[in-house]
């Protein structure tokens, strides 16, 4: 099956909406406002959304960037990834995963990097047939 992938204009209030739709459930701490408010302040650091509809609702999202780090080099960097639950297992996870990978090649990257939770289990299923490794863990703390 064959998806179209969108860029997501933060400007259009629909799309935004749909988009919230599914990055609240990775980040459900976002509210619709400050979810609009991170994707500009981000979106001045390159960051953008791509997104891919299905029955005329956006059913799969991702947030990226390039960015070059002193390890890997120029990294094409996945900060989001999701699609509609209601909606799984119909090959949008794997589309998008197969697009951001032509992305990052298309940009020259070195590497492509995403963080995954523990419990994301079926995510990383998928990450692990399209080629993707367990490279490390990411360490954080609050300030």
């Amino acid at each position: 099956m064959s998806f179209e992938v969108k860029t997501l204009d933060i400007r259009n209030e629909a799309d935004v909406a749909g988009c919230f739709r599914l990055f609240v459930i990775l980040r459900p701490h976002l509210t619709p406002e400050e979810f609009q408010r991170r994707l500009e302040v981000q979106a001045a650091e390159g960051y953008s959304v791509v997104y891919m509809e299905q029955d005329g609702e956006i059913a799969a999202a991702a947030g990226c960037r390039v960015m070059s780090f002193m390890a890997w080099g120029r990294v094409f960097y996945v900060d989001d990834l999701v699609s509609d639950p209601d909606k799984r297992r119909g090959g949008l996870g794997g589309a998008m995963l197969d697009w951001l990978i032509a992305e990052g090649q298309r940009r020259e990257c070195d590497e492509m990097h995403l963080d995954t939770g523990y419990q994301r289990q079926d995510a990383h299923r998928l990450y692990l047939r399209k080629g993707m490794l367990f490279a490390g863990h990411h360490m954080s703390m609050k300030l």
